[in-house]
């Protein structure tokens, strides 16, 4: 993907003295206090912010946090917490600016955070206007927020369009490159691990993924569903019989390229959907009338790990499981050591993998681990996401 890099620009001492325009993704948790509870995205922006100031620059940031409605300020809304939290990580205050559409004041080698930017009338529907006077503060926009990405907002692509240059920060870029390795340029066999509640919501993902993949393991209800299609029994197991068509459309899809869509061969079932309940092994054709599959049996889960261990390229969205549950985390839990111990290149993203990956401790054995949500999984699904776009028009334009 051809796009400008921000990094780039900071070696070749282009940054120094500009106005530096930083959209980051500072959406974070927080408790009916305001007090921030998990601060993973402020950590993940300071690179950027960092690469900034040393090359003295003058630097703005500004984010989103949580849902608010425009022009219509609440003290819930505030990146004040931010800021403080920002201030404790860089070593020095962040001094953070409300009503500032109309000008900042920052000189180089400063920082000050800009108020949530959703507060701006015009910021989700892109309004020219106000991408025009966004674009007046900086000489460099820098997009570092691929939690955004799939989204076409002021701070996202408006401001991209106008402002003198527009590159990629560094956590963007780290994704490009993650996301281009896995996807458009993979060590084959490429294995996609796509697991979920429901088939509909994660079909078109399956279907692109279908046209590129080796194996498309997947897990969760999605099975089930795939179960079905295989002529399985699920006893009251989540599916969505209505999509049984559209499943073995996916697997015929595969088999027509020599790929493969594993079956479960056995499985874990329940009669209640309950922490406590008890956990039955059984071969999947057992599955009687009052089982739940609440995750896939241990034959499965070594025959998946082994698939997983010989991978070129693996790409993990879901877990198999219910792995919160002890007794149904095992097929998760394989998955999850079977990644950590293959020498293929892995990304995965999605909150619940995100989840996943942290209780059973892999972080450093998975080669990349996505930010984004919704942006990771619409480039699954094959779509160009706006942030992309826009920054590659510009790359060529300057």
């Amino acid at each position: 993907m051809n796009i400008l890099r921000f990094s780039d620009l900071c070696a070749q001492g282009k940054a120094q003295g500009q106005r530096v325009f930083i959209r980051a993704d500072l959406n974070v948790p927080q408790d009916d206090s305001g007090a921030i509870t998990e601060d993973t995205r402020i950590r993940a922006s300071i690179p950027c912010i960092q690469m900034a100031l040393d090359a003295g620059a003058a630097v703005m940031v500004t984010s989103h946090l949580g849902r608010p409605t425009e022009g219509e300020f609440k003290p819930e809304d505030t990146l004040a917490p931010v800021a403080a939290r920002l201030g404790e990580l860089l070593g020095r205050e962040v001094p953070l600016v409300s009503n500032w559409v109309d000008g900042v004041s920052v000189a180089p080698g400063q920082i000050v955070l800009l108020e949530n930017c959703r507060l701006n009338v015009g910021e989700k529907k892109n309004k020219e206007e106000l991408a025009r006077k966004m674009a007046a503060l900086c000489d460099i926009f820098v997009n570092d927020a691929f939690g955004t990405a799939h989204r076409a907002e002021g701070t996202t692509y408006g401001i991209a369009q106008f402002a003198p240059v527009a590159c990629a920060g560094p956590l963007l870029s780290a994704e490009i490159d993650a996301l281009t390795k896995a996807l458009a340029q993979p060590q084959r066999p490429l294995v996609a691990i796509v697991a979920g509640s429901k088939v509909s919501s994660k079909l078109t993902i399956l279907k692109s993924l279908a046209d590129k993949v080796d194996q498309l393991i997947v897990g969760g209800g999605i099975a089930n569903t795939f179960m079905l299609a295989a002529g399985l029994p699920i006893g009251k197991s989540l599916a969505e019989p209505d999509l049984v068509g559209e499943a073995r459309a996916v697997m015929d899809a595969m088999k027509a390229r020599g790929a493969e869509v594993p079956i479960p061969t056995d499985v874990v079932t329940a009669t209640a959907f309950a922490a406590d309940a008890p956990a039955t092994t059984k071969a999947a054709a057992d599955v009687g009338a009052d089982d739940m599959i609440l995750d896939i049996g241990p034959k499965t889960a070594a025959q998946l790990a082994a698939k997983l261990k010989s991978a070129g390229s693996i790409v993990w969205n879901g877990p198999v499981g219910v792995f919160e549950f002890a007794a149904f985390e095992n097929g998760t839990r394989e998955i999850a050591a079977a990644i950590a111990e293959s020498p293929a290149f892995s990304i995965a993203g999605g909150g619940d993998t995100l989840a996943a990956i942290a209780k059973y401790g892999i972080e450093k054995q998975v080669g990349y681990i996505s930010t984004g949500g919704g942006a990771f999984l619409e480039v699954l699904e094959g779509k160009t996401l706006p942030a992309f776009e826009i920054l590659e028009k510009r790359a060529v334009a300057n």
